[in-house]
């Protein structure tokens, strides 16, 4: 095989997401971005996720606004964002017109690459947006939510891709969120997935467990197309294997990626003195960097295993660690084997720390287990356990069709409410951070509005 590997970089979103709580500003990225568009990446993968959340809620800084100054300095480099299927990049379902014109807006704004997840893998999760990307011009990218049990084998994400590619997919990513891929078994399910569907093959997966050069290293010899990485100043541990690490080891290869390793250390020296401020002001751990092997001993994400212990410290029963270690796989089980990402890590973490703290399983049951037993959340991959469910949500009808059909449309009335309260600057673009996050925009355009130009100065868009 003489093919280049493409790289896509992380640094602009994951690499700070999953290191720094999403923390870095615009002000730290512009004076590095005329440099990363010119290194030559497939893409730059810098918007969704919990960027847009963050923005307003920390940074005061307009999630679209950041967007634009991203591609006025990269005109050249694909961006790329992540999107959770019908959730958008909020946390829950939203109607089919809001996830429409929030993939307009993305695309209009400068987004070329969306990379389209469902928690479930429910397909029916990504039918809007699959159908909105193509429509507004974008490049489809929808993924394989990867995870391990005895349903989700290779002949699962192989059907799944297949059903993939026939939605519209340009490209499929498999998402290995917990960094459970390991390097042989990814060799296998590239190579599988490249006998079985024509599109590219973009592989993400994290270091968490430090197999990730490896699994990297394997997926490339078996064909892979694309692969995630993230500069060095935010590589590795909860982040993305680095990229200079892979660039200089395919080297003069038949996978040679092509970038100049010169390039990508002068722009890396950027960023490691915004790391290096994100240590000082103690928003990056370097505890994060660690290599911790637990996610391949329990199958559980790292975020999930410190949100866990964390609730437990709060109940005084931080000696039940391994207890609910131990009833984390039967919760998922009982629920039909969710992978484990969000929402579904924090469902599942959460009702193993109750079953344990009541001492009777399903004794106390959150309204997120009730939803997802109910079906709200979408199809769950296996049988759910009956009794299980019958015990948490009673005689409740259980959802079968699509969740986003019980959904009326709800743009213009997101519009309207805005309105009524007199804030945002008529666009959009605030429509849809109001939809998104309410309570966090209504804040955020406060704060803006009374430092830029009189409302009614403003020109109005009428385009909803």
């Amino acid at each position: 095989m003489n093919k280049k590997l493409f790289i896509t970089d992380t640094i602009l979103r994951d690499a700070h997401q999953s290191q720094a709580a999403t923390r870095m500003k615009i002000e730290d990225m512009i004076p590095a971005l005329e440099r990363l568009d010119e290194i030559g990446y497939w893409s730059l993968e810098c918007w969704g996720g919990a960027t847009f959340d963050v923005c307003m809620r920390f940074l005061n800084e307009d999630p679209w606004e950041r967007l634009r100054t991203l591609k006025k300095y990269m005109p050249n480099t694909k961006l790329q964002m992540l999107f959770r299927g019908q959730n958008i990049l909020g946390y829950k379902h939203y109607a089919d017109d809001v996830v429409d014109s929030f993939v307009g807006k993305s695309i209009e704004n400068g987004i070329e690459v969306i990379r389209i997840f469902d928690a479930l893998n429910d397909t029916r999760n990504l039918e809007q947006a699959i159908k909105s990307c193509k429509k507004y011009g974008g490049i489809c990218e929808p993924a394989l939510s990867y995870t391990e049990s005895p349903v989700h084998n290779e002949e699962y994400f192989v059907k799944l891709a297949k059903e993939l590619e026939q939605m519209g997919a340009d490209v499929i990513c498999i998402k290995d969120m917990a960094n459970l891929l390991l390097p042989f078994d990814a060799y296998s399910l590239v190579k599988k997935l490249k006998e079985n569907v024509k599109v590219p093959i973009h592989l993400h997966t994290h270091n968490t467990t430090g197999t990730g050069d490896m699994t990297y290293l394997m997926a490339a010899q078996a064909g892979v197309d694309i692969v995630d990485t993230a500069l060095s100043p935010l590589a590795n541990g909860t982040a993305q294997p680095a990229t200079e690490a892979l660039v200089a080891t395919l080297k003069g290869t038949a996978r040679d990626t092509g970038l100049d390793l010169n390039k990508l250390s002068d722009v890396a020296a950027h960023f490691r003195g915004v790391a290096d401020k994100m240590k000082a002001d103690g928003i990056l751990d370097p505890k994060v960097l660690n290599v911790d092997t637990k996610t391949l001993i329990y199958q559980v994400p790292g975020g999930m295993l410190s949100n866990m212990l964390s609730q437990l410290k709060q109940a005084g029963k931080e000696d039940k660690y391994y207890d609910v270690l131990a009833e984390v796989p039967r919760v998922r089980k009982d629920f039909g084997y969710p992978p484990l990402v969000t929402p579904t890590s924090q469902i599942v973490g959460t009702q193993a720390v109750m079953n344990v703290i009541a001492d009777e399983r399903y004794k106390m049951v959150p309204k997120e287990s009730k939803g997802l037993l109910k079906g709200e959340y979408g199809r769950l991959p296996a049988e759910v356990n009956e009794d299980v469910r019958k015990k948490c949500i009673g005689d409740d009808e259980v959802i079968t069709c699509r969740p986003a059909d019980l959904i009326e449309p709800e743009l213009k009335k997101y519009k309207t409410e805005l309105e009524a309260k007199g804030l945002g600057n008529g666009s959009t673009e605030d429509v849809l951070s109001y939809a998104l996050f309410p309570q966090v925009a209504e804040k955020f355009f406060k704060v803006r509005d009374a430092e830029t130009m009189p409302r009614n100065l403003i020109v109005e868009d009428l385009s909803i």
